[in-house]
């Protein structure tokens, strides 16, 4: 199984409109160093899932391959707003999964097109796919509802978690029982910076160190969080590192 980081940036994205920092300024004239909005893929037994439809381009991704089905983390425009696009496409429907949630994104729900919305997902229940794929949602901190993914492959086991503040007890439990070889987590915010919706990078680091995987990834990251790491002020423990868009992982 190949998991695929396809984009690890905030809603800001990097370059941010405007700014003249370092890390956006790196940014645009080093198109390796943009972050787009935060998403992945995984690629199991030639069949395309995306966790998340953030991306401008991602009708143009899913040409190339269409998608199996959809698993949405929550229905911000930085995690959903591909979807407006995509939904008017011909062909057959392209399920949806995601967490329960009355508001979605603009008129999806109500004007879907070839998406098929399924049934909210429940948490810590396994979500089994004809091609072996399996996930579990786990529930997280943000202000939508909003679900991490847990998924084990051939070899290791990884947690996708991003858009949330902390862990909710009962997934911090789930997770400690669980152990993931791989965790991929929120750290959207700089250290000091004001108390959100996202972690901030200490609050982060605290997570991985009390889950304890093999190898941990830091994404859904802010320029001020980039700027930080290009000026080594930034300093992370062994086994932990910046995600970047692209990123390729072996499950």
């Amino acid at each position: 199984m190949k998991f695929r980081v396809t984009g690890t940036g905030n809603s800001a994205q990097v370059p941010c409109f405007g700014c003249d920092c370092p890390a956006c300024e790196r940014a645009r004239s080093r198109p390796e160093h943009r972050r787009a909005p935060c998403g992945a893929e995984l690629h199991v037994a030639g069949q395309r899932y995306l966790i998340d439809a953030g991306r401008q381009d991602l009708v143009e991704t899913c040409e190339f391959q269409r998608p199996a089905a959809f698993l949405m983390t929550h229905y911000h425009a930085d995690h959903a707003q591909g979807l407006m696009r995509l939904r008017w496409g011909k062909g057959p429907a392209i399920p949806v999964h995601g967490p329960r949630c009355s508001k979605g994104f603009d008129d999806l729900f109500s004007n879907p097109g070839l998406l098929e919305f399924q049934a909210g997902l429940e948490p810590f229940q396994l979500l089994q796919f004809n091609d072996g794929l399996a996930v579990v949602p786990v529930p997280l901190n943000h202000s939508l509802p909003t679900i991490g993914y847990c998924m084990e492959g051939d070899s290791r086991r990884l947690a996708y978690l991003t858009d949330t503040q902390e862990l909710p007890v009962e997934t911090n439990r789930f997770l400690l029982s669980w152990q993931p070889d791989v965790v991929i987590l929120d750290a959207t915010l700089s250290p000091g910076a004001a108390p959100g919706n996202h972690n901030t990078v200490p609050q982060a680091l605290a997570i991985i160190e009390r889950l304890a995987p093999a190898e941990a990834w830091l994404t859904h990251l802010s320029h001020e969080v980039d700027t930080l790491a290009m000026q080594g002020s930034l300093p992370l423990p062994s086994g932990t590192r910046l995600a970047h868009d692209g990123l390729l992982l072996e499950i």
